[in-house]
């Protein structure tokens, strides 16, 4: 059991807040193969607060998308602590408070990764947030393990943390990561050990380099951590959460058939369709088919396919051509090999740079 404050979750993998992905559509298709919560996409707070149309689709929360948790970015504690009070009074079930990203844009105006360098706003921040919330709902943190490698850095990133549970967060995710490493490298599980020996009985999630429900509960079972965040590696794959599930009550897990993979895109394409007005939603979900791509054992020619995508016709085509249940394909095989590559930092992952 996995107790966030109020909320105990059966299931310790979660599926990460991930700008531009973690829409209701990926969401809802999470939780149809294992996913107990999810996150909604990262949004900046004073998006929150502002009437207009990003508003009104971030608490279109359906009754079959619970619990979810809102993860906001800023910079002022002010317009934080409104913003979360408004994410409690639309329905979400958690708010997160991103120290976490890495994005030279986000970073330049003073947000999420930025703030490990400044503690005392970071925990401003929190403080705000957590008196505006006011015990209705749990308050928890994403960070990275530091700005930096060096010791001031790492001194600021315990001063956050330790302060952050003092203020009353229920839960904290570290990634790996500096905010300086990006993506670069591997994700340090040592550090994440360190932090949850630190902290002791409060909860501690990890996160990087999750790409296969073997490295889920690989970490969980090196470094300690109460549960994880699953990111990257949950896009086009919702399957990892039934993988994970499985592991963890010790059973056996198998690659989803080519079947299998088209149930979970038409869903996943259906529910796109019914959130995003036909044209958005082909460009939306052309980078989900590319992901997807990664679990056919035609790879490389099914990527393509996605890749040459116009519109929702085409994208039909490509179900209708590689996704075909009355052809024989070759054997699904897992694909923990290129995975690792990948979380090596050897070969970039499919949809890089979309």
């Amino acid at each position: 059991m996995l107790n966030i404050g109020s909320l105990k979750i059966k299931m310790p993998a979660i599926q990460a807040a991930l700008s531009g992905f973690s829409d209701r559509p990926m969401r809802v298709v999470a939780r149809r193969y294992g996913a107990e919560f999810a996150m909604a996409e990262v949004v900046l707070d004073e998006f929150v607060t502002r009437t207009g149309k990003l508003r009104d689709r971030l608490f279109r929360i359906g009754e079959d998308d619970h619990p979810i948790g809102g993860q906001l970015m800023g910079s002022r504690p002010e317009q934080f602590g409104e913003a979360a009070s408004d994410l409690v009074e639309g329905g979400y079930d958690l708010v997160d408070i991103n120290f976490g990203c890495p994005v030279k844009k986000v970073l330049g105006r003073c947000r999420g990764g930025f703030l490990l360098s400044e503690p005392e706003n970071a925990l401003a921040i929190v403080k705000s947030v957590i008196n505006a919330v006011g015990g209705r709902r749990p308050v928890t943190l994403k960070m990275r393990r530091g700005f930096d490698d060096s010791a001031d850095s790492e001194r600021n990133f315990f001063a956050i943390l330790d302060g952050a549970f003092s203020l009353g967060a229920a839960a904290v995710t570290v990634h790996g990561r500096t905010v300086k490493q990006r993506y670069i490298g591997p994700s340090n599980w040592e550090f994440l050990a360190r932090v949850k020996r630190h902290v002791g009985a409060r909860t501690i999630l990890g996160s990087g380099d999750l790409f296969t429900a073997s490295a889920v509960v690989r970490m969980m079972g090196e470094t300690g951590v109460d549960g994880v965040t699953v990111a990257r590696g949950a896009i086009g794959n919702p399957f990892i959460f039934r993988e994970c599930r499985a592991l963890l009550e010790g059973c056996p897990i198998a690659p989803p058939s080519v079947a299998e993979q088209r149930e979970a895109i038409e869903f996943h394409f259906a529910e796109t369709l019914r959130l995003y007005d036909s044209v958005r939603a082909g460009a939306i979900f052309r980078k989900f088919g590319i992901a997807y791509a990664d679990l056919h054992p035609l790879r490389a020619d099914v990527r393509q396919a996605f890749i040459d995508t116009k519109d929702t016709e085409s994208l039909r085509g490509v179900l209708d051509l590689w996704y075909d249940d009355r052809r024989e394909w070759p054997a699904v095989t897992p694909r923990e090999g290129l995975r690792d590559l990948i979380a090596a930092g050897a070969v970039l992952p499919v949809g890089a740079g979309l």
